[in-house]
């Protein structure tokens, strides 16, 4: 009897638990909390005209700086799509994670990590993913109330279409051209279908509270656009990067871009002659300013719908980039253009301390904007986090923040790159990734760049500036720390 009892009661608690948490999620969807809209880029480096860029043609992402907070030192955990996007979706670091490569999606290793759709699902907001918020599709669609999978590449031009035509005949890689540029409209192409599915939802969900990723693919490969954006920019005006090494440069540092190789007309061996080096500066340049377009079609929706004034917009990119920068392309090392990141976050026009046309030289993280949502929402039953939230400097954009940065990159399984960076000098140890023996350093200075030709590790000159850099590397990666979790399947 007394058995029987005791099991009522654990039956009993475990109801009114469960009855407190749904009426507490309940009563979340009752309240003032704002939405939120992220624009998710994918492979935009800190190269707009908010940013100071001489070439990009961006307004609309201007006019959305001007109305939040710019945040000139923002980095990612790793500069390759997957594991960023699954730092930025769980609050997690690759290392906490173990996931390094393209290959293994989230929940193939973590069944039980709770995302950040998942949490905002639990506090009564609709939650959309449009194009590529994960990377991989099979951890996207059953996290989202609403669910717009990223599309294939479309190419409209065809001259192009006929070449993958006959490489399909051929037997050969049908990857197509490296950029492709139709006299077509923005919804030939798959980010302007994007824009478009995010409008539509808007209208949809304009009574509800909602949390937006809209993942725009552009200005990744291949760099497909309409003409009309092309149109924008004279390609005899793109300067040709210099294609010099870094001096002293780790032997792993830098990769052969392989990312880029896999295209049609894209010589395999050497560096690119200077015509197609121009014609791939001018397509990243056309694919910015499309998402650029497009961005400003999905915040005048907001403004037509009366939403602006209760949404928190934060427009973020995966990871840097290089277009032809140290003779290399695409991102996957631990340089500085590659793990730099444009970030504005501009608060809901209503909130009483909002900031507008601000900037900020805090080191801020893509890692941090987990935290910052789940603070922002106010939501309940949030997981810990590795970063934090960023609303004090949004709040005060000058104050002071974070002494270092922190990121990351895998070089198979034996070898793990670990950095830091204090927003002036970057440093950087190739470690074993069992032992933690140094196998390389290099040390770079950012001061008024994001390139930097001269590793500086283990001169005289630099010694206080190195040792002070080792420090701060070892709060976040001690050389007696545990192996590095490995969960790539």
């Amino acid at each position: 009897m007394i058995q029987m009892i005791k099991k009522l009661l654990v039956i009993f608690l475990a109801l009114a638990i469960t009855s407190c948490k749904t009426q507490k999620a309940t009563e979340s969807k009752d309240s003032s909390q704002p939405n939120v809209l992220v624009f998710y880029v994918d492979d935009l480096r800190a190269e707009l005209g908010c940013y100071g860029s001489e070439t990009a043609i961006t307004p609309n992402i201007d006019k959305l700086a001007s109305d939040g907070v710019m945040f000139n030192k923002a980095y990612t955990q790793q500069a390759i799509c997957a594991p960023s996007r699954m730092s930025t979706l769980t609050g997690l670091r690759p290392e906490t994670l173990g996931v390094y490569s393209i290959f293994t999606p989230l929940r193939k290793v973590h069944k039980d990590v709770v995302s950040m759709p998942q949490l905002f699902n639990e506090n009564g907001y609709k939650t959309v993913s449009i194009g590529k918020v994960y990377h991989h599709s099979s951890d996207d669609k059953k996290e989202w109330s609403v669910y717009y999978g990223k599309e294939a590449n479309t190419y409209n031009d065809p001259k192009n279409i006929a070449i993958i035509e006959q490489l399909k005949k051929e037997g050969k890689n049908p990857k197509g051209p490296a950029f492709d540029s139709a006299d077509v409209s923005d919804e030939a192409y798959k980010d302007g279908r994007a824009a478009k599915y995010a409008i539509e939802t808007l209208e949809k969900l304009k009574d509800d509270k909602f949390l937006m990723f809209v993942g725009l693919s552009k200005p990744h490969l291949p760099f497909n656009a309409p003409k009309k954006y092309w149109d924008l920019y004279d390609k005899s005006k793109f300067k040709i990067p210099s294609r010099k090494k870094p001096e002293g440069v780790y032997r792993l540092s830098l990769t052969k871009w392989g990312e880029l190789k896999g295209y049609h007309g894209i010589p395999k061996e050497g560096d690119l002659d200077d015509d197609l080096t121009r014609d791939l500066i001018h397509g990243y340049h056309a694919s910015v300013s499309y998402i650029d377009a497009q961005i400003g079609k999905v915040m005048q929706t907001l403004e037509d719908l009366d939403l602006r004034k209760n949404t928190m917009i934060v427009f973020m990119s995966d990871h840097g980039y290089k277009i032809g920068e140290y003779g290399a392309w695409c991102k996957h090392s631990n340089m500085e253009i590659d793990t730099r990141v444009p970030l504005i976050i501009s608060r809901e026009t209503n909130y009483k301390k909002r900031k507008a046309g601000k900037t900020s030289d805090a080191l801020v993280e893509n890692v941090d904007i987990f935290s910052t949502l789940v603070d922002v929402c106010d939501l309940k039953f949030a997981p810990v986090s590795d970063g934090k939230s960023l609303i004090p400097v949004i709040d005060n954009p000058q104050q002071k923040w974070d002494e270092a940065a922190y990121s990351v990159y895998a070089r198979g399984k034996k070898i793990m790159g670990v950095t830091t960076t204090d927003g002036n000098w970057r440093y950087t140890e190739w470690r074993n990734s069992n032992t933690h023996e140094i196998l390389g350093a290099e040390l770079y200075e950012h001061k008024n760049s994001l390139l930097s030709y001269e590793n500086v590790s283990g001169k005289g000159n630099y010694k206080s500036v190195e040792q002070r850099m080792k420090k701060l590397l070892e709060i976040k990666f001690p050389s007696n720390g545990e192996p590095f979790l490995q969960n790539d399947k």
